[in-house]
């Protein structure tokens, strides 16, 4: 029967090149409010006969101000130890024999198979119901693969269930997509001891956050963006302050942003702490999808009908909004009339009976940014949206009924042109919409300029770039608006061009903010904190 464990725990590793440093790091761990830590040794002792090297490790778990896990990792298994297996071990059993013990040390599932000699020594230096000598050390068993999901994960956990001397068990991979995380939860649900379950790389990040609500033993959390052990390890300051580690139980609710890439989204800021400013038991999570469509529908199906995650929502982004909508005319879930218009949904909404739901939230935002903005009434008002894709759609698509001017402008000129055709099934009179490639895009015409691309966003593919000429933004009329749907960074190239032409503008963040306001609203059925989203903003700005 699977067991329950107590609260999981936060390790910071710290890899101890350096004892001084090594002992100063732990402190900081512990100021910041790190349960244990982690040495690993693998280039402090350096094999047989390397004396000075196996005092300085029992000195630093001596003075180490936290409980501790000792690993001297071998290069076979992702490790900077060369030296061999007997000298490893024989640190081990120094250090269980000590006067200072470490609370666990950590040995990996092939070196323990190795042979019985050095399984025999190991045993020899942990605690387990076969014990006679008066040792507490606990032996964490562990097994890693950092390119892949292993092979044999069935064998590997069976032949750990098996052995009776280790009181943890480690499990630790390469995710190869978020899926791969609902294995590792399963893994946890099922465990016979306690168990540490940890996807490694982007995809994995939702395992080491989540690991409270499945009962890890612990999770791992880095010092420093630099200093991680591991592919795709949260610093402590973002597993506490972000994610509000201490607050995730059996009974939080999950929810996230499905993208590719999500890495730059601020979607996770904004959201924790209006789940955190509400009292909300719930987490948000960026949520890596690869760009085709079958990953998408894959991913979404699998996280949204695994009943022991409990996800409550999703918010969509590039590239996957039109994938929302199609996603949900082929399960048959709810559509809101803006999705249905656009083609693109950015809002899935799991309810409490159970029923899905799909929305689009850029429209009404876009539409309530742009009307504060013009000087004029947006009847009639001539707007240029640039690009055709899920976000543009979700604008254009708003502003339908609005009486404006709607000029879509897109690199790809079929693209601008579906988007128009797919929007004019919706008007009553089709003058209203028409489509051109963007090098067609006219100088004076428009009152208002919207940048629905990914051309200057941080990580994107032209981050740098500005949709528009520096030339053709010189001869637009001062009243011109200049919108940017791009929020990451805030000041992008294109605000920045206009702005030095006197033009009016409105940042990312104010559409941002709007959209991820109606986003939650209708997730929690709770009114945003608006205030507590701003904060979260300005708190990460440069």
């Amino acid at each position: 029967m699977p067991t329950r464990d107590a609260t999981t725990l936060l390790c910071v590793p710290i890899m101890a090149d350096d004892p001084l440093v090594a002992k100063r790091d732990a402190l900081l761990a512990a100021e910041l409010g790190a349960d244990l830590v982690e040495y690993r040794v693998d280039n402090l002792f350096h094999g047989e006969g390397d004396e000075e090297g196996q005092r300085a490790v029992l000195e630093l778990v001596e003075d180490s101000p936290l409980p501790c896990i000792v690993t001297c990792r071998p290069t076979f298994e992702g490790g900077d130890y060369d030296g061999d297996d007997s000298a490893r071990i024989s640190l081990y059993e120094a250090l269980g024999t000590s006067d200072h013990p470490p609370k666990y040390i950590d040995v990996e599932l092939a070196t323990y198979q190795r042979s019985a000699n050095l399984r025999q020594k190991v045993r020899l230096a942990v605690d387990h119901d076969a014990q006679h000598r008066d040792v507490s050390t606990s032996l964490i068993l562990s097994a890693h693969d950092f390119e892949k999901r292993p092979d044999g994960l069935l064998k590997i956990l069976l032949d750990m269930r098996e052995d009776g001397a280790h009181k943890v068990t480690k499990l630790a991979y390469r995710a190869r997509s978020v899926r791969d995380i609902l294995e590792l939860f399963e893994i946890l649900r099922e465990r016979d001891r306690p168990t540490i379950a940890l996807g490694m790389g982007e995809a994995g990040l939702a395992s080491r956050v989540l690991a409270p609500k499945f009962g890890a033993f612990l999770t791992f959390a880095s010092l420093r963006d630099e200093s991680a052990t591991a592919p795709g390890q949260p610093t402590i300051r973002d597993l506490l302050d972000l994610y509000r580690f201490r607050s995730i139980n059996a009974e939080t609710q999950v929810y996230g942003v499905v993208g590719h890439p999500v890495a730059h989204s601020k979607s996770p800021l904004i959201h924790n702490a209006g789940f955190g400013a509400t009292g909300t038991n719930a987490v948000y999570l960026p949520l890596p999808v690869p760009p085709e469509w079958e990953h998408f529908k894959a991913t979404v199906l699998a996280l949204l009908h695994d009943e022991h995650l409990d996800l409550r929502g999703l918010s969509v982004t590039i590239p996957h909004k039109a994938h929302a909508l199609k996603l949900a005319r082929e399960q048959g879930w709810g559509i809101d009339p803006i999705s249905a218009r656009a083609g693109a949904a950015n809002t899935i909404t799991k309810h409490d009976d159970g029923t899905i739901s799909v929305s689009n939230t850029d429209g009404a935002a876009a539409l309530a940014c742009l009307r504060d903005a013009l000087t004029r009434d947006i009847a009639g008002a001539h707007v240029a949206i640039l690009g055709a894709g899920g976000v543009a759609r979700g604008i254009a698509a708003a502003l339908l009924d609005t009486g404006a001017r709607i000029h879509i402008y897109n690199r790809t000129k079929d693209n601008a042109d579906a988007l128009a055709s797919d929007l004019r099934d919706h008007l009553t009179n089709g003058t209203n919409l028409d489509a051109a490639p963007l090098e067609a895009l006219p100088d004076t015409a428009h009152d208002a300029y919207i940048n629905a691309t990914s051309i200057g966003m941080t990580g994107g593919p032209a981050p740098e770039d500005a949709p528009l000429q520096e030339s053709h933004m010189q001869r637009l009329a001062e009243q011109t608006v200049i919108m940017d749907t791009v929020y990451t960074p805030i000041d992008t190239p294109f605000l920045r061009q206009a702005r030095q032409n006197g033009l009016q503008t409105i940042d990312g963040e104010r559409m941002f903010l709007r959209q991820a306001a109606a986003q939650f609203e209708q997730w929690t059925c709770q009114t945003a904190p608006i205030d507590a989203f701003k904060a979260a903003m300005r708190a990460t700005a440069p």
